[in-house]
């Protein structure tokens, strides 16, 4: 005798009920309306984020790229508008010692064409030494422009893992817009495809069925070893640089990526 859908014969320990297409269809109509209210709820927000009061400061304030030291006003690139990440960094640490989590963001906005398209312009700022700095971008094959923000006191500089947005008008600039923590998962869109998946990020803090794979620390899976173990430690480093040139353990790293 075959199994029907709703036969209760092919339902899976711990995981949600096996229906027919009718009756998935119609669950999934009721959660579309939650989640349209939930697009419309964003869209407000981004129409009062865009009424937010400025910030003016000097745009002539110095920070260092590839050319040495130049103006912020020149990472507008003659733009009018502007969107950084502050990228945190850990002095003198190898390549796979810097912040996972940082990584991850950097990573998800290699190019910025369609930004380019609309007017605004993308760079990566960071506290680091210039020289340390470059060698990371080039070992990961970053396209974006990066900054060193050295002892730049903001809203230039400041305070790192921040998305930034910045308006020019003619030669003044002004702080519009900063967000930091989840707000930084606006760029990321591995996470919200995963939010998408059956199992979703795999984190601990999610609200899941019963039954369903234990979740870990928020950023587990950010790190891996050479054979895609999530792991912390001397063998680990962010994920994406595995398939960067010369990617070997070679260090030792602490448990939050400091060198040791």
């Amino acid at each position: 005798m075959t199994a029907t859908p709703d036969d209760p014969t092919t339902a899976l320990p711990g995981r949600p009920p096996v229906v027919d297409l009718a009756t998935w269809q119609a669950a999934r109509d009721e959660l579309l309306v939650r989640e349209k209210a939930h697009t419309r709820e964003g869209d407000a927000i981004a129409a009062a984020r865009r009424r937010l009061p400025m910030v003016e400061f000097d745009g002539t304030v110095e920070v260092v790229g590839p050319d040495g030291p130049v103006p912020f006003l020149d990472l507008f690139q003659g733009r009018d508008e502007l969107v950084v990440y502050k990228h945190m960094w850990y002095d003198g640490a190898p390549h796979q010692g810097q912040c996972e989590g940082c990584t991850t963001t950097a990573w998800h906005l290699k190019e910025a064409d369609y930004l380019n398209a609309r007017g605004v312009s993308f760079a990566v700022l960071t506290t680091g030494r210039w020289d340390e700095v470059a060698s990371y971008v080039e070992f990961m094959g970053y396209t974006q422009p990066w900054y060193s923000v050295r002892d730049v006191a903001g809203p230039a500089g400041g305070s790192m893992g921040y998305l930034t947005c910045y308006l020019r008008d003619g030669d003044r600039v002004f702080l519009t817009y900063s967000t930091t923590g989840r707000g930084n998962e606006r760029v990321n869109g591995s996470l919200g495809l995963l939010d998408m998946t059956p199992y979703g990020r795999g984190e601990a803090w999610e609200d899941n069925p019963e039954g369903w794979p234990e979740g870990r620390d928020a950023c587990w899976s950010w790190r891996s070893d050479a054979d895609g173990k999530a792991t912390w430690g001397p063998t680990s480093r962010p994920v994406p640089q595995w398939s960067r040139p010369g990617a070997t353990p070679v260090e030792t790293l602490g448990r939050n990526g400091h060198h040791h």
